[in-house]
C-alpha cells in the first residue's frame, strides 16, 4: 500500500469515527419511554442509546408523577405525554418518546373511579370500584362518569345526547318520602343535563 493509498484510508476512518460521534451525540439524548397501566397499576420502561436505561431517579419521578396524573379526571394522553417529556427533559433528554398501553389498547387511557351513594343501584353499588376509560365517544345507553358542577364527579347512564350537552339518569327510580312534623321531603335520585365537555370518560369494567 503506498502513502497516498494510506492517506486516502485515514481520511475515511476519520470521517466513520466523526460520523459514529455524532450519531452517537444525537441519540444519547433521546429516550423511549413505555407505560403499561390497568389503571391502578403502573409499569414503566425506559431504553436509550448508548446506556439502555434511563436513570432511575428519572423512572421514580416519573412514577410518581403518574400515580397522580392518571387518577386524576383531568388528565389526557396529551397531559401525560407533555409532563412526562417535562421531567426527562431535566435529565437532559432532548427527544422524547412516550408509549401508553392499558387493556384498552395502545395510547387509551384508564382511570379507577368509586361509586358513592345508590343513585346507580342496582346496576352499581355504593363503594363498588369501577374502572374508567377516558374517552368522548360514547353513546346512549352508556355508564359514564361525568364532572358536575354541584357534586364533584357523578356516575350515570347517558339517556339523551344533543350538540352540546347530554342528559344523564339514574338507574334507581326508587323515590324516598320523609315525612316530618311539619313538612314531607321526597328525594329522587339525581337526573341531570351537564355539557357534553364534561363527560370523563365510559364505565367498562365495574
Amino acid at each position: 500500500m503506498n502513502k497516498q493509498s494510506g492517506i486516502i484510508i485515514g481520511i475515511i476512518l476519520l470521517m466513520l469515527v466523526a460520523g459514529s460521534s455524532i450519531l452517537l451525540t444525537q441519540y444519547s439524548n433521546a429516550v423511549n419511554i413505555d407505560i403499561e397501566t390497568n389503571g391502578s397499576d403502573i409499569t414503566i420502561a425506559t431504553s436509550t442509546i448508548p446506556f439502555n436505561q434511563a436513570p432511575s431517579s428519572m423512572e421514580n419521578e416519573i412514577g410518581q408523577y403518574l400515580a397522580d396524573e392518571i387518577k386524576s379526571p383531568d388528565s389526557s394522553m396529551d397531559t401525560i405525554t407533555s409532563g412526562v417529556t417535562s421531567i426527562s427533559q431535566k435529565y437532559n433528554y432532548t427527544q422524547v418518546t412516550v408509549n401508553l398501553k392499558s387493556q384498552f389498547g395502545e395510547n387509551q387511557l384508564p382511570m379507577p373511579a368509586v361509586v358513592s351513594g345508590d343513585s346507580m343501584y342496582p346496576t352499581l353499588n355504593n363503594g363498588q370500584s369501577l374502572t374508567v376509560l377516558k374517552t368522548k365517544n360514547f353513546k346512549v345507553g352508556d355508564i359514564v362518569i361525568s364532572k358536575n358542577d354541584k357534586y364533584g364527579l357523578i356516575v350515570k347512564r347517558v339517556g339523551k345526547i344533543e350538540a352540546n350537552r347530554v342528559y344523564l339518569m339514574s338507574d334507581n327510580k326508587n323515590v324516598e318520602t320523609i315525612y316530618e312534623t311539619n313538612y314531607i321531603i321526597t328525594k329522587t335520585p339525581l337526573n341531570t343535563w351537564v355539557p357534553r365537555n364534561y363527560i370523563v370518560g365510559v364505565v367498562k369494567d365495574y
